[in-house]
């Protein structure tokens, strides 16, 4: 199948991209502000969804929450977004994401991903340096509440637990990528 087939999958993908993007704000308070409570709305639906999360949680060395989006076409995915990362103690770290990887599929998605670190020295490589290698199988079916999806992803570097859940999307795919978190200089000031 010739690649010129999925060209007009470019344009959806480079809204997809920037929708990860979008203003959260004009000023670094008004970021901070929104990311925290997409954190927070994120954690209250996990909780629902997976009651045991927040077990996990109370005795984790910490956690992070990210929004982000990502596209696969063919034989590439990338994606990116932002998030938190929030310590035992409460010490928060904003953090922005991007990733790539290669493997078979085809999607865009918008998704919530809870980090849950079961040590403190991962929690502070990811905080401090942000690398996650993983593997990821999916296939994703979702607008709002409508839809459903069946995913897996397994960091094959660190001793986490993940969790993502679905905004809205569609995606059959199964890919090895690693992802890059760094921090956010300009909120963590």
């Amino acid at each position: 199948m010739p690649i010129t087939r999925f060209a007009g999958l470019i344009p959806v993908l480079i809204i997809a991209t920037c929708a990860g993007c979008a203003s959260l704000g004009e000023t670094p308070a008004d970021k901070r502000q929104a990311v925290l409570e997409m954190r927070d709305q994120t954690l209250a639906r996990l909780y629902r969804e997976k009651p045991g999360a927040r077990e996990r949680i109370s005795e984790a060395a910490g956690w992070g929450v990210f929004d982000a989006a990502s596209q696969n076409l063919i034989l590439l995915q990338t994606g990116g977004g932002y998030g938190v990362l929030t310590s035992a103690g409460g010490e928060t770290t904003f953090m922005k994401v991007g990733g790539a990887g290669v493997g078979f599929g085809i999607g865009l998605k918008d998704y919530r991903e809870v980090i849950i670190f079961r040590n403190r020295s991962d929690f502070d490589k990811f905080r401090d340096s942000g690398w996650e290698a993983s593997g990821q199988a999916e296939a994703t079916a979702q607008a709002g509440s409508q839809g459903g999806s069946a995913a897996g992803k397994q960091s094959i570097d660190m001793d986490v637990t993940t969790y993502q859940m679905m905004e809205s999307g569609i995606a059959l795919q199964a890919t090895v990528g690693a992802s890059k978190y760094w921090k956010w200089r300009e909120l963590n000031q």
